[in-house]
């Protein structure tokens, strides 16, 4: 085994289940409301799995490119994002290059970074946020990638556009800034971070974007992504042949066109969302503490007498699986899914409880 790959600490996938019970699992991000009816019908009328799907994904990538407004030369489907942030890592970085992303910042950033024997550099956060100019301060004549989720993931903060430019102009042209979308549709349009307009305009942007969350298509593993033709030609070399399958590119086409079902899943998250928020920060004075997230979660920390660990134990017990993230730094926080508005009442009810009991 090379050195660099055995440094690699495996993703740890979100838990549903405690000592063998199922919990509601709240623990992955992915659509309480499901999947688009028409994804659904879709997928169900694929033929036979006898056959290679299409190795282009022409009919998935024509439709995001009417619907984006871009060329759907300029754009390539992956196996989920994860598939085009980890071989973006490996077009542009290797042995002797650093690959740079903020604290806090997605697990998979380090594991795509040492997979392809780079070195990864972690910035400081500024409040568990992205520090622009503490990301800057860590550019060096070896850094030749930039992760940057936004919104962040576990956190959920949100890099607005000014910022996300003055990034992006601070950096050299030869470092290639990856700006991952997951959630992307999660926020307001009129507060877009231009991420899709500096792909459209630099030979150094990637946006990535994702079927897993507001699409409700995770398991289907699909992903995008856009940029100069240089790096889609890069990371074409690069990604797996036949990589989205014929359920997956069908199910994806049709919840392309099924934009009142992402209308939907983004209100209801926003209502639901804020009312969690509202209900967690009334218990500050018990040490818990929401932090603003503009994703499908909300990352609340503990810093009273009731602990992440004691919290993550009451919420399964009653019946929920929630994200605890000692690995990525965080045993004093618990990431939250945004599910339907009795499971999050629910666990607002056992929170409360919880710390009322701990004084």
């Amino acid at each position: 085994m090379k050195p660099w790959i055995e440094a690699i600490h495996a993703y740890v996938p979100g838990r549903s289940n405690a000592g063998g019970r199922e919990l509601i699992k709240l623990s992955a991000n992915e659509n309480p409301l499901g999947t688009s009816a028409a994804a659904l019908t879709a997928r169900a009328q694929v033929g036979g799995p006898d056959r290679y799907s299409d190795p282009d994904s022409t009919a998935l990538r024509e439709a995001l490119g009417q619907l984006h407004g871009i060329d759907p030369a300029r754009i390539i489907c992956g196996t989920g994002s994860g598939e085009l942030l980890t071989i973006s890592a490996s077009a542009f970085a290797g042995p002797g290059d650093e690959v740079l992303y903020v604290r806090y910042g997605f697990s998979l950033y380090e594991i795509a970074t040492r997979r392809c024997g780079a070195t990864p550099v972690i910035a400081p956060d500024a409040d568990y946020g992205t520090d622009v100019d503490a990301l800057l301060a860590c550019v060096t004549e070896r850094t030749r990638v930039v992760f940057l989720a936004n919104p962040n993931n576990p956190t959920g903060s949100y890099l607005p556009k000014a910022e996300l430019a003055r990034l992006h102009a601070g950096l050299p042209g030869d470092v290639l800034l990856v700006l991952d979308q997951a959630y992307i549709e999660y926020v307001a349009d009129a507060d877009d971070d231009g991420g899709l307009e500096l792909a459209a305009a630099h030979d150094n942007v990637l946006v990535t974007r994702t079927f897993s969350k507001i699409y409700g298509l995770a398991g289907e593993r699909i992903g995008w992504g856009t940029g100069a033709p240089g790096i889609i030609g890069a990371l074409n070399r690069l990604r797996g042949p036949f990589n989205v399958s014929m359920s997956g590119q069908a199910a994806g086409l049709a919840a392309v066109g099924d934009q009142d079902f992402i209308q939907h899943a983004r209100e209801h998250n926003r209502v639901e969302r804020g009312r969690f928020v509202e209900a967690v920060a009334a218990l500050g004075n018990h040490g818990l503490r929401p932090l603003p997230s503009e994703a499908n979660f909300v990352l609340i920390l503990f810093d009273g007498k009731l602990s992440a660990a004691e919290a993550l134990a009451g919420l399964a017990e009653a019946g929920f699986a929630v994200r605890h993230l000692p690995g990525q730094d965080l045993p004093q926080g618990l990431r939250i899914t945004i599910g339907t508005r009795e499971q999050m009442d629910a666990i607002a009810t056992v929170l409360r409880d919880l710390a009322q009991a701990a004084g």
